[in-house]
């Protein structure tokens, strides 16, 4: 009897079954807008993830001796970084593509199959076209322009100038990084004499030409939406482009430095180590890192939305913290942002 039931298939079903169906995974995600249209972003979980070990490469590299294996170890970190690259560029292309489709698909989506559109690769390809991107290409398309993205503080009377001939030929105007949208690091001759920094940092001061002050792009025509970041997040990068393209509002946190160290399960700095930090005033966007690794926030996002810097002095001093110390804390990157800037003012001796 046992050896009758151990011959007995315990699963007699599968076979009249076939091979398990195996779930498709999508390399994009979309979900309605709250203010309309839709948000597409790539499906993070398969995305592969490849990063260049650059400590273990200079170790590597300083316990080579011969020319010939420096070379080899240099054309090895070369095609590394062109695979980084070319997956990053993968990526994008995705994205672009698969926003396209789904700018071009609206009425489908809404309304069903019957208002499905005949699309094909040119409809989608020209869907965005780059008119001047030095860094990139010597080409140089001739405006107007649907949508300018201009880094960079305005420093000199040509930058004027030139600020007032793009913003005539776009449509939309946005500046990106902390230079343009608060002076960067160079505002900070702001509170200097120009003449005299210029004599001691120059030989021939005389031939420079330069305003006296460093200021944001806002200070001199109108932007339509500011990016913040030294360096930029290049998610809020695309999340910007694409939002400008299906015409809807950016969705860029405004929320604190604070939020993002709660989210990523950082204990809070300040509270559990006495380390100052400017996370409490600073926009998201970094995903708190300075704090994940028990520093405190440089502030590199600039003031977030409804900031109250005075109050955080306030517990700086607390804590022990002189006046000259919080004055250098604010005027960083974002130090000529109305916020920062005018609490450094305050700590002034």
């Amino acid at each position: 009897m046992a050896a009758e039931i151990r011959a007995l298939d315990p699963k007699p079903g599968q076979r009249f079954d076939g091979a398990p169906a195996q779930p498709i995974i999508p390399d994009v995600l979309m979900r309605p807008a709250s203010g309309g249209g839709w948000i597409v972003e790539l499906n993070q979980d398969t995305l592969p993830r490849v990063l260049v070990n650059l400590r273990y490469h200079a170790r590597v590299n300083g316990r080579l001796r011969g020319r010939g294996d420096k070379e080899f170890l240099a054309d090895q970190l070369q095609s590394a970084n062109w695979l980084v690259k070319s997956l990053h560029q993968r990526a994008q292309t995705i994205l672009k593509v698969s926003s396209e489709i789904v700018r071009q698909q609206d009425a489908f989506l809404v309304l069903g199959v019957q208002h499905l559109r005949p699309l094909n690769l040119r409809t989608v390809a020209d869907a965005i076209e780059i008119a001047n991107f030095a860094e990139a290409t010597r080409r140089v398309v001739d405006g107007p322009y649907d949508l300018s993205l201009v880094e960079g503080s305005i420093t000199t009377a040509h930058d004027a100038g030139r600020i007032r001939e793009v913003r005539a030929q776009s449509k939309f105007l946005v500046t990106i990084g902390a230079c343009a949208t608060a002076g960067g690091i160079q505002a900070l001759r702001n509170w200097q004499d120009v003449g005299e920094m210029a004599s001691v940092a120059y030989a021939k001061p005389e031939y420079l030409e330069t305003l006296a002050t460093s200021t944001p792009i806002a200070h001199h025509v109108p932007v339509d939406f500011e990016l913040r970041g030294c360096p930029v997040n290049k998610h809020q990068l695309v999340e910007v482009v694409l939002a400008f393209l299906h015409r809807r509002k950016p969705l860029v946190s405004a929320h604190s430095v604070c939020v993002e160290c709660k989210l990523r399960g950082n204990p809070c700095v300040m509270v559990a180590h006495g380390t100052p930090c400017l996370g409490p005033v600073t926009q998201a966007g970094c995903g708190a890192i300075c704090p994940a690794y028990n520093r405190g926030c440089y502030g590199c996002f600039g003031p977030m939305e409804t900031p109250n810097p005075a109050a955080l002095s306030s517990q700086w001093t607390a804590m022990g913290v002189p006046d000259r110390d919080i004055l250098r804390a604010y005027r960083s990157y974002n130090g000529y942002a109305p916020p920062f800037r005018e609490e450094s003012d305050r700590h002034e001796p």
